[in-house]
């Protein structure tokens, strides 16, 4: 074996220095045989040869588990696949980890996916060709279900390549220094590009299509044992969207499914969350277009401090919920005694959103006792399908937790449409809420945001209040617009402290100090 190891890398190494043809190590290419043992040995080889590139020509490269190496670049040529195997025995077993008690087992987990590496340095997957799991990830738990998963690496690019159905996460980045993800095309069932406790992340002119889940997402897990940041994070020129599943690669761009598995709309936005053990800091977002999906979020649930966040220049067609989540809640999933968190320093600026869900409006909130903190909006632009009352608001159930059983009794009581419930414990997404009492934005739990600039417009008329301030604090609103139906309120103010307004006419300047209920 070892003769034919050698005779191989001769053979390789000859026809390009530091060049490794995955052909010569005995991969066939040709979408029947199982090319994994010749995938490895060709990697084991340029890692013994102290690093080097590992070529795919052209080909269907059927394989499981790849084991990356320290100082080696994997070339995917044009025509070039590596697909999947459906054999559940061709990839590694989830190596054991004793923190997964506080996020899923794909988060937990990286052996046991197409493409790994863990404790690595110097890595690159390049070049034009696709990976598709289409025949051989999972979309659950417990199975092959990544496509690409790296551990505790540092230098690490991703460039150029196309994922076709990546399973539970195409690329989830754990612990992972100095990364670089460029030009990426990714069309796939869950989750795009997960970032997890990461520092000095650049990702740039990606497309990702995910209408079942979150197409580019921050998180800060528990998975490695610590409390690891996700930091220093640009974020740039890049499409997410929830079209059709497959059909951002092939560049139809169906539209017919209109759900994602939690019943709500089509996924495929940017989240800062949900996993948030660890802090979010000094993060960038800017030129992204969010197409058929839902809306920006950012969400401390489990006792991260998110700060330092500056987010500009976004468009948003069609989109499915909230065009801004701003969350601070108390979910906990975190060790014990873990202190909730706190978002602040947040910069949102230059946004047009058209066409958005009008029952949750944008909406940043917090839970009592803990605000979020110092929000600025700025040259906001948000146009929503409108058409709602505060009557719709009215008819919910009166605790949205109990639906079951209003339905069971016969009926569904009235609730008071200005008592949006809290929803503490719950798991962040803006139907938490229900229909909320604002038609625009709702902000409540919430001192010192900043409005600038903000115009809110509705394709049908909308008899609900356009920004409702419920237990806000040191609040201004300066040179905003908006559309209000006759004889419904611009601004409604609940239990406020310090609200400042100026140059939004209708609503006349004014200085409003500690209100218990007030409209304008």
């Amino acid at each position: 074996m070892k003769a034919i190891v050698w005779t191989a890398l001769l053979c390789a190494v000859s026809a390009h220095a530091a060049t490794f043809d995955v052909r010569a190590f005995g991969a066939k290419g040709d979408g029947k045989t199982l090319d994994r043992n010749s995938i490895n040995r060709a990697v084991e080889a340029a890692a013994s040869a102290g690093g080097g590139t590992v070529a795919f020509p052209a080909g269907t490269y059927l394989t499981g588990s790849i084991r990356l190496r320290s100082n080696i670049t994997l070339q995917i040529d044009a025509g070039a696949v590596i697909e999947a195997s459906p054999d559940a025995s061709a990839y590694d077993p989830a190596e054991p980890n004793e923190h997964t008690r506080f996020q899923d087992f794909g988060h937990s987990h990286w052996h046991n996916s197409l493409i790994w590496g863990e404790g690595l340095e110097n890595v690159s997957i390049v070049g034009v060709g696709l990976i598709s799991g289409a025949k051989g990830l999972t979309r659950g738990e417990r199975g092959q279900d990544k496509a690409i998963a790296l551990k505790l690496c540092r230098n690490v690019t991703l460039r150029d390549f196309s994922v076709l159905s990546g399973g539970h996460f195409a690329i989830l980045a754990t612990g992972v220094d100095n990364l670089t993800i460029d030009n990426l095309r990714i069309d796939t069932n869950r989750d795009a590009i997960d970032i997890d406790s990461c520092r000095n992340v650049r990702i740039s002119n990606v497309s990702a299509n995910t209408p079942n889940d979150d197409a580019i997402v921050l998180k800060t897990s528990f998975a490695l044992g610590v409390f690891r940041p996700t930091e220093h994070v640009t974020i740039t020129n890049c499409l997410v969207s929830g079209y059709d599943i497959g059909s951002l690669l092939d560049g139809t761009f169906r539209r017919t499914v209109t759900r994602a598995p939690d019943r709500d709309g089509p996924t495929g936005r940017i989240k800062l969350g949900t996993e948030s053990n660890g802090d979010f800091r000094n993060i960038t977002i800017s030129n992204i277009v969010f197409d058929r999906s839902r809306g920006l979020a950012i969400e401390s649930v489990d006792g991260s401090h998110i700060e330092d966040i500056a987010i500009s220049n976004i468009t948003m067609r069609d989109a499915s919920n909230s065009p801004i989540f701003i969350r601070l809640g108390s979910r906990m999933r975190a060790p014990e005694n873990a202190p909730i968190g706190s978002i602040r320093r947040v910069s949102i600026s230059h946004v047009v959103a058209s066409n958005a869900d009008s029952r949750y409006a944008s909406i940043i909130s917090g839970i009592p006792g803990h605000d979020v903190e110092d929000v600025t909006l700025s040259d906001i632009r948000l146009s929503y399908r409108g058409g709602l009352t505060m009557d719709d608001v009215a008819r919910q159930p009166a605790d949205l937790v109990n639906t079951f059983f209003f339905r069971a009794t016969g009926g569904v009581p009235p609730r008071d449409p200005l008592m949006t419930p809290e929803r503490e414990k719950e798991y962040p997404e803006p139907s938490m809420f229900g229909l909320i009492p604002a038609s625009g934005l709702f902000i409540r739990h919430a001192r010192g945001v900043r409005l600038s600039n903000v115009v809110i417009t509705h394709e049908k008329e909308d008899r609900r209040p356009v920004v409702v301030l419920d237990q806000a604090a040191d609040v201004e609103l300066d040179r905003m617009r908006s559309d209000a139906a006759p004889n419904t309120p611009t601004l409604l103010m609940l239990k406020v402290d310090g609200v400042t307004v100026r140059g939004s006419a209708p609503v006349p300047d004014a200085r409003i100090g500690k209100a218990e209920r007030k409209e304008m």
